[in-house]
């Protein structure tokens, strides 16, 4: 049974829309409604302590990743709720530079510690899904099976 290998759709193209025009719309709306609501000062106001507080945040949360980084290197284990960590702050940080409350509260749910661990779920689910390919390995065989079937293991013996 051979497999056929489909092409894999572009999402670049959908990716690059959300990001360029569908976001910065949905951030200008949502300013603007928020701005109807409690006034353009304290809309505006609002903004910089927001910007404030993220950036107090990420500088906070930075350093608590790095020290555990630092400290799971020293012991020998290996880092990867760290490093998860770390790539997850600085994403949030990323989002808290742009002005606006959607990426603001996206980059919040990212650099919290009490929200990071859903969010390094969800980052563990896409790498596997990207490292393991469409099925994820769910037809039986281990990843890495070649395509003659799932891994036998034994003993190799020379003569």
């Amino acid at each position: 049974m051979s497999t056929v290998h489909q092409p894999r759709r572009r999402r670049w193209p959908w990716v690059l829309l959300l990001a360029f025009v569908v976001l910065p719309v949905l951030e200008i709306y949502v300013i603007i409604q928020v701005g109807h609501v409690i006034g353009a000062w304290w809309t505006v106001a609002l903004l910089i302590a927001d910007s404030v507080v993220g950036s107090w945040l990420v500088r906070r949360e930075g350093s608590r990743a790095f020290e555990a980084l630092r400290v799971a290197l020293s012991s020998g284990r290996m880092p990867a709720k760290e490093l998860a960590d770390g790539a997850l702050i600085l994403v949030g940080g990323t989002l808290m530079i742009a002005p606006g409350f959607v990426t603001d509260l996206a980059g919040f749910f990212l650099i919290l510690p009490f929200t990071r661990p859903l969010a390094r779920r969800v980052l563990a689910t896409v790498v596997a899904r990207r490292l393991l390919g469409p099925r994820g390995g769910s037809n039986g065989t281990r990843p890495g099976a070649g395509p003659q079937g799932p891994v036998i293991r034994g003993e190799v013996v020379d003569p």
